[in-house]
């Protein structure tokens, strides 16, 4: 009986988190030497207060003799130690399907060919994206905002977080039903993306509401991608949904707060709610407007602008 030859899997080694803010992210272990721990240098930077900043190795080892490859764990002296499968280990060889416990994150050493790989970044992205827009979930904002805000206070750098609200949005659930508030708050997402840089982010915070954070940019320059946001808004046509099919327009407006790190605060929750603070005041103001929560210094103001980057 002739036998079928099956093509050989391309099987890579990677770590898999099981928990917290990466759950299901991949991470390739494509390097002789792979540090995890909650420094920003770290190879895998794991935001835990109960990891050590440099917490365990991973090494690559080539047998050359036998031309087997080995991957070695090892603890780096850390505050609370690294847990195999539940046990504490100083130095371990890794099998397939192990379980690496560092602080309180939990992750995977596995063997993944291409498709296992394309799996687990669909599923982190159901994860940690908005179905609707496509936007980030307000949970991975805030992650992606923890990070980016360790490295801002490590580089001297500025950043600045808006909040945004469309305004008297019951109104159009009211007037033209749910499928064209569903509708409009997708086009309302693109239009948000459409106008901002690439590198900043942009997340669908819940109901009508949305947030952004840019990375590098001073409150002048917020102030500037903020308009180009609500102008655009005022001005676009949304569609109406008349028996699933998109039939006649209308028309909304969004209204705007803007926190900047660290010049109104170093701490990322503050920074958010100084920017929703600010977003109500828009809102008490007459809303379609930006606000921001502090005043913008007379020689920021005066600094050129750079070009928006497509």
């Amino acid at each position: 009986m002739s036998q079928t030859i099956r093509p050989q899997r391309d099987l890579r080694p990677a770590l898999v988190f099981l928990n917290g803010d990466l759950l299901a992210v991949p991470i390739p272990l494509d390097r002789e030497e792979v540090i995890l721990g909650r420094a920003l240098e770290a190879d895998v930077r794991v935001n835990d207060s109960k990891t050590s900043r440099k917490h365990a190795r991973i090494n690559t080892v080539v047998n050359t003799a036998s031309n087997q490859t080995t991957y070695v764990l090892t603890d780096l002296s850390s505050r609370n130690g690294t847990l195999l499968n539940g046990q504490k280990i100083r130095q371990e060889t890794l099998q397939h399907g192990d379980k690496i416990t560092i602080g309180e994150h939990i992750l995977r050493f596995e063997f993944l060919d291409e498709i296992d790989r394309e799996y687990h970044r669909q599923i982190h992205r159901l994860l940690s994206h908005d179905d609707l827009t496509g936007l980030l979930s307000s949970r991975s904002f805030f992650s992606e905002l923890r990070r980016e805000s360790g490295k801002a206070r490590a580089e001297g750098r500025k950043f600045c977080v808006l909040m945004m609200d469309v305004d008297f949005f019951k109104n159009v659930n009211d007037t033209y039903g749910h499928l064209t508030g569903s509708k409009t708050l997708e086009e309302i997402g693109y239009c948000i993306m459409q106008n901002l840089r690439s590198g900043d982010v942009a997340s669908r915070f819940g109901g009508e509401e949305f947030a952004a954070f840019l990375l590098d940019a001073s409150l002048a320059q917020a102030l500037v991608a903020a308009e180009r946001i609500r102008s655009e808004i005022e001005a676009a046509a949304f569609s109406v949904i008349r028996q699933g099919r998109p039939a006649a327009k209308h028309h909304v407006t969004i209204s705007i707060g803007i926190a900047s790190f660290p010049a109104d605060s170093g701490d990322v929750i503050e920074l958010v709610e100084m920017a929703d603070s600010a977003l109500y005041r828009a809102k008490r103001e007459g809303r379609n407007r930006i606000c921001a929560y502090s005043e913008l210094d007379p020689e920021e103001a005066k600094a050129p602008l750079p070009a928006r980057e497509d």
